[in-house]
């Protein structure tokens, strides 16, 4: 169903306006699924976010509902991941400092705040990834990762000893 009304979005990128609008209604349970279906778009097609860049980025440490804040960071990920690829591509020229600034922000919210795994795991990600340009991110990283092991499930366990093998050996 996501997938249908993503391609949907796709089709009509008009639809991407009033998609984020209620996305970012963020007091709003039905914000949830509007973030879904923008992140299924965001993986079918994440050239379609360009144009939106700005309203996304200025908007996504407002989300706070659960099942809205992973599919928030899975795009900060999806986003991060394109822009550090070996291959330039659209996303690589489209997102700018003030970008990447809101994504950091987000991301270490996320590590911080109380929130599931999935969402802490993506920021650990998309924070590694923005390490390698801001030489600040890695140390602090490594400070939230090692204070919360212990207290921590597995998975959370499991992807911080990956992200902290991979900044020692930078």
């Amino acid at each position: 169903m996501r997938l249908k009304y993503a391609n949907l979005v796709i089709d009509n990128p008009e639809l991407i306006p009033p998609l984020l609008d209620i996305l970012f209604d963020v007091d709003d349970k039905i914000s949830c699924r509007a973030a879904w279906v923008f992140e299924f778009m965001c993986g079918e097609k994440l050239t379609a976010i360009i144009p939106h860049l700005e309203s996304f980025t200025n908007n996504i440490s407002k989300v706070h509902l659960d099942p809205a804040v992973r599919p928030i960071a899975k795009i900060c990920e999806y986003l991060t991941k394109a822009h550090y690829s070996k291959t330039v591509n659209a996303i690589t020229t489209a997102l700018s400092e003030t970008h990447k600034e809101k994504i950091v922000e987000a991301c270490f919210d996320w590590m911080i705040n109380d929130e599931k795994i999935a969402p802490k795991a993506y920021s650990m990600n998309s924070l590694f990834l923005l390490g390698t340009e801001y030489d600040w991110i890695h140390p602090e990283l490594a400070i939230i990762l090692e204070r919360d092991y212990e207290m921590q499930s597995s998975g959370f366990k499991a992807r911080a000893k990956h992200i902290l093998k991979k900044i020692k050996h930078r």
